[in-house]
């Protein structure tokens, strides 16, 4: 089978922004879809942030944006989007429902020979392999945020995956350069998200249950010489990702804390249009961070004492 050349990415959010940017900046024809014009203007503003981050961070030219941009295209046309696709990445909201009536939508307008791969976080592909109407083309391909700089790329088979969809696949993750880590069984949440949501979970717990502040969970996770905390986290990921995941597992699970974290992360940032570093704010303010600047994990002075006792025992 040929190359994967030409994507479409369903979803514009932040990690199908990434993911379409990244791919197009790899050489790849891609077509971003959404269900609506905001959605698509928020892509191609977090594509110009991108160029940014790539001409600065990574050592690409002008020439190099300039290509990039050629190869992206935007649309809310679901069956012009994948008219000419070799695959087809799907990274719509990680809600069972939504995802199942998006491959259904779908399926009558594929290409023959169209493969299909999910980015979902923490969701079984088996759970959506009859609705693509393609089982043995159908994986998973799952991506971390910031993938310009965690490149690696999770691939996972449900039971009627193929062979040479695995291959070919395996393949375009190379082509774009991303390590990728075979899942040697169907597991939900992949190998990075079975420890990342606990994580997370836990680290939220303390901060719904007043335990901690976010930042002061970050101080004890970034003393380890990390680059970023759980609650910067929070922020790579998108808030309404966490939500998602959190509020679907709280559920799923009976797991009474997780969903009270859900709520949390509904009340104090999702109602106020916080989603985190993709709108500007989360946990933290970007793009500079209290986390990044050079006096966060400083020694305070004695002179700080008695404000941290009365954090412990409020007067």
């Amino acid at each position: 089978m040929a190359a994967l050349q030409r994507l479409t990415v369903l979803g514009s959010g932040v990690l199908g922004g990434q993911i379409a940017w990244h791919s197009a900046f790899k050489g790849k024809s891609v077509v971003v879809y959404d269900i609506s014009d905001t959605a698509l203007e928020g892509c191609r503003a977090a594509h110009e942030n991108y160029a940014g981050i790539y001409l600065g961070d990574l050592g690409a030219s002008t020439e190099d944006i300039t290509a990039t941009r050629q190869r992206l295209s935007y649309t809310t046309d679901l069956e012009t989007a994948v008219a000419e696709a070799d695959l087809v990445i799907e990274a719509v909201p990680e809600i069972p429902d939504v995802k199942a009536a998006v491959y259904k939508e779908m399926a009558p307008l594929l290409p023959t020979g169209t493969l299909v791969a999910t980015n979902t976080s923490t969701l079984l592909p088996s759970e959506f392999a009859s609705a693509t109407g393609r089982p043995d083309k159908f994986c998973a391909l799952h991506f971390a945020t910031t993938l310009w700089a965690m490149n690696f790329t999770e691939i996972m088979a449900q039971p009627a995956t193929s062979r040479q969809t695995l291959t070919v696949v395996t393949e375009f993750a190379i082509e774009i350069g991303m390590v990728p880590i075979p899942v040697r069984k169907e597991h939900s949440g992949y190998l990075v998200n079975s420890w990342l949501v606990p994580l997370l979970n836990a680290a939220q717990t303390l901060v719904t249950n007043g335990i901690a502040t976010a930042s002061d969970v970050d101080r004890t996770f970034l003393v380890n010489g990390a680059r970023f905390g759980p609650m910067g986290m929070f922020d790579m990921i998108g808030m309404k990702t966490a939500y998602d995941v959190l509020a679907y597992w709280g559920g799923q699970t009976g797991d009474t804390q997780m969903s009270a974290n859900a709520a949390y992360l509904k009340e104090h940032f999702l109602d106020n249009g916080l989603l985190g570093m993709h709108t500007g704010k989360g946990y933290y303010e970007y793009p500079d961070p209290a986390y990044q600047q050079p006096d966060f994990l400083a020694v305070p002075g004695l002179s700080a004492v008695p404000s941290i006792v009365s954090l412990i025992l409020p007067d």
